[in-house]
């Protein structure tokens, strides 16, 4: 995507609240992963292992800081 295409805009919801096309409230899973999220945003650290897959996720305000979407899908994009 070039730079004249990124979206840059934040999403008008808390970053601890994802949106609801990349993780549904309705999601099994949803407070355990909300909770995993909100605690490594508390420790201020880039991410957290996924309490159901073990994979990476980068928090939202990690995002943030990146200044723009980057089209990944990313589960706390801040900007979708």
């Amino acid at each position: 995507m070039s730079n004249e295409n990124r979206i840059t805009k934040l999403a008008n919801r808390p970053l601890n609240e994802p949106n609801e096309s990349r993780l549904s409230p309705d999601d099994r899973d949803y407070e355990l992963i909300i909770s995993a999220h909100e605690e490594a945003l508390a420790r201020g650290a880039d991410g957290y292992i996924d309490p159901i897959s073990s994979l990476f996720v980068i928090t939202a305000a990690t995002l943030k800081a990146r200044g723009f979407c980057c089209v990944n899908n990313c589960r706390h994009c801040p900007y979708i």
